[in-house]
């Protein structure tokens, strides 16, 4: 059950990142909707109910959830480097935001679009920060830590990898 859970491992996050290691999470970032594009584009309305484990998001939901999250990785980044003051991260009810209509019923495609779009915009301004700039931190507090924003980006890039692995896994069972 842990593996299909955490398929690519549990989010370890680093104290440092070194400049090898903020461009290899960009670049996963980067590539990362034509991805979920290539894999789910062309599912059918059954395929796209199947999940990864019992009581898990379906596909539609996953596809939905991870343009949810990426658009509020972009934002909290957007607010922390530009709000001196945001100190507490954005929070959301990840399972509420997957039961609602358009989580459940709406077109992937719509959210393929966000994903894409918003995905364009976070790795632009992911390149542009510097050690000033990523050194800027928010607390979690459901993770119950401090976060800069290359920890930030190695746990966006954990998670759009981490859901790509969930939906193989269901068009595999």
């Amino acid at each position: 059950m842990q593996d299909r859970k955490f398929p690519i491992g549990p989010l370890v996050l680093q104290p440092t990142y070194t400049p090898d290691e903020r461009r290899y999470a960009i670049e996963v970032l980067e590539t990362s909707p034509s991805h979920y594009r290539q894999l789910v584009e062309h599912l059918s309305p059954d395929d796209l109910a199947r999940t990864y484990r019992e009581g898990s998001w379906t596909i539609q939901q996953l596809v939905h959830h991870v343009a949810d999250i990426q658009l509020l990785h972009y934002f909290r980044m957007k607010k922390a480097l530009t709000e001196p003051d945001y100190e507490t991260a954005t929070m959301i009810d990840m399972n509420a935001w997957a039961t609602t209509a358009d989580a459940t019923t709406a077109p992937i495609e719509d959210s393929l679009l966000l994903f894409d779009g918003v995905n364009r915009r976070y790795v632009c301004l992911a390149k542009s920060l510097d050690s000033t700039t990523l050194a800027i931190r928010y607390y979690n507090p459901v993770r119950q830590f401090w976060v800069d924003q290359a920890q930030a980006l190695a746990m966006s890039a954990w998670h759009v990898q981490h859901h790509l692995a969930h939906i193989r896994l269901a068009l595999a069972s």
